[in-house]
């Protein structure tokens, strides 16, 4: 299976899970895209960009790992792409700016400092965790659902896997 045969695959899994359009959005046609395989040719990743994959060479930005569970998990570029794809609230954990620091340091966010969710998460969905004026501060897994994120003061809101370092400018 070709890399273009098999992007058309993932973008249709991408829909499946993130809802119409996202595979577009994740995994444009005209975008040169690098799919990593396994051992056994099943795609793990698609980064960002034509990479070089000699050791040494430079990375490009991981846009997704791809389970064996056949769910995606979101790199931070990833995270961008269903951002831009997406309308607010959408896939989007908001959280207070007392947790905007640690997010971005790639720290869980917890509930207690959450403001509002999306009623369409699940515990296991990939979220965005975003602030109030939704800029995006890392990605990660929900924990749990839009409605308890919102309502319970306590416990791991979303298990974040990739944060968004502050310009220090």
């Amino acid at each position: 299976m070709t890399d273009a045969e098999t992007l058309a695959d993932l973008r249709t899994a991408a829909d499946y899970q993130f809802g119409a359009g996202a595979g577009a959005a994740l995994f444009p046609p005209d975008d040169p895209l690098t799919v990593r395989r396994s051992s056994g040719g099943r795609p793990r990743q698609v980064i960002d960009g034509d990479v070089d994959d000699t050791p040494g060479s430079s990375e490009g930005d991981r846009l997704v790992s791809y389970g064996t569970d056949g769910r995606f998990t979101l790199g931070l570029a990833g995270g961008r792409r269903v951002h831009e794809a997406f309308a607010a609230p959408r896939h989007r954990v908001v959280v207070g700016e007392e947790s905007e620091p640690f997010v971005r340091e790639g720290r869980n966010a917890f509930a207690k400092f959450v403001t509002a969710a999306d009623d369409g998460i699940r515990p296991g969905d990939e979220v965005l965790v975003v602030d109030g004026s939704d800029e995006i501060f890392g990605v990660g897994r929900a924990e749990l659902s839009g409605a308890e994120a919102e309502a319970l003061g306590s416990g791991v809101a979303v298990k974040t896997r990739d944060g968004n370092p502050a310009d220090d400018d």
